[in-house]
């Protein structure tokens, strides 16, 4: 036994990337050079990220939009009005809208899965959007002929889909992003939003095996974006007793950038399910400083004070470049903190002899 260590998913583009991206955009590269360019790309990420150790990779999510906006690239129902999130400072970013029915995912997340198994013989982590995320396109005021409770079905089939073709596809692990879950608690004190959340995306979990949900996991975070938060503010001992109801077998949590990370430790250890095993956040994507190897390894025994080591992990806090225009984080930097993380685990892992 050792102790696991896994990156959430986003990785920052290159800027020859993004700018091709933006050439695109604007007609002026086709659909086949971008693919090119960002198969490329997913291969550079996959072999930066072995040659720093890490026992599971990602592909750095380089064809993405964003982490949230990919099932719905190319879909014709949509319009700019839907949900805002509003962050810390001060900028916003803003979900689609639904239209019309019925809805279906124009993308799935095995499609980037399968592009990046073509270049590794490593396990591969493949991040999907929760279904969570996603109901937030349906538009408060209803669609004429195509009611609330029949999107939500349309969505839970399609999100297990999403999940069930990444196992399919020989993912190690498929994480469902849930960083609207701390959101929702801003946006609804009373818990309901969450709740309704946590409702819907067991609706989902449900549907798998416990062989399979062993091989899911959720990640929550206060989001991350332009160097910025959306609900660090909120207090995680009102998120976590009900985030861990979620039917997986892995959590992924932030906890680098939290001001009192005993007090969360605490709160993990009197919650998380005898059958789940916890991956803590120990390095900051938004904080520009590197943290050192010695630095994670002491928030890594710090944990082990709390949770037993065989069911703990580590992992970055939230991933690098969730939106792919989030040039806040440098692609270095990014490798940087993810190899004090593989450094500082293995530290740990050896003083606590696993």
């Amino acid at each position: 036994m050792t102790i696991s260590t896994e990156p959430i998913g986003s990785i920052p583009r290159s800027s020859a990337l993004l700018a091709a991206i933006a050439e695109h955009a604007e007609g002026r590269l086709s659909d086949a050079d971008l693919k090119k360019l960002q198969d490329e790309a997913t291969a550079e990420t996959l072999a930066r990220l072995e040659e720093l150790g890490c026992p599971v990779l990602v592909d750095g999510e380089q064809a993405k939009p964003s982490f949230a906006t990919y099932p719905l690239t190319g879909l014709k129902t949509l319009d700019g009005g839907g949900a805002v999130i509003p962050f810390a400072d001060g900028h916003t970013r803003q979900l689609p809208s639904l239209t019309a029915g019925p809805f279906r995912y124009q993308v799935r997340a095995d499609t980037y899965l399968r592009d990046a198994l073509r270049h590794t013989s490593k396990p591969v982590k493949q991040a999907v959007i929760a279904p969570s995320a996603l109901s937030l396109l349906y538009p408060a005021g209803g669609i004429d002929g195509y009611a609330r409770e029949v999107f939500l079905e349309d969505l839970v089939n399609e999100a297990e889909a999403d999940i069930r073709g990444c196992l399919d596809a020989g993912a190690h692990t498929v994480q469902l992003d849930f960083t609207e879950g701390r959101l929702s608690l801003k946006l609804d004190p009373s818990g309901g939003l969450l709740d309704d959340f946590v409702a819907l995306n067991n609706r989902v979990l449900d549907r798998f095996s416990a062989e399979e949900r062993a091989r899911i996991g959720v990640h929550t975070c206060p989001g991350g974006d332009l160097d910025s938060t959306h609900s660090l503010d909120v207090d995680y001992a009102g998120l976590l007793p009900k985030l861990f109801q979620l039917k997986a077998g892995k959590f992924y949590v932030q906890l680098a950038s939290e001001a009192d990370p005993d007090r969360v430790l605490a709160v993990i250890a009197d919650h998380l399910p005898s059958d789940a095993k916890v991956f803590i956040g120990v390095t900051d994507p938004i904080d520009p400083r590197v943290e050192t190897a010695e630095e994670v390894r002491d928030r890594v025994l710090a944990a082990a004070r709390h949770i037993p080591v065989d069911r703990l992990g580590t992992t970055d806090d939230c991933g690098f470049s969730p939106f792919a225009d989030d040039t806040s984080t440098s692609r270095e930097t990014a490798f940087a903190k993810i190899a004090a993380r593989v450094q500082g685990t293995a530290l740990a892992a050896k003083e606590l002899g696993v």
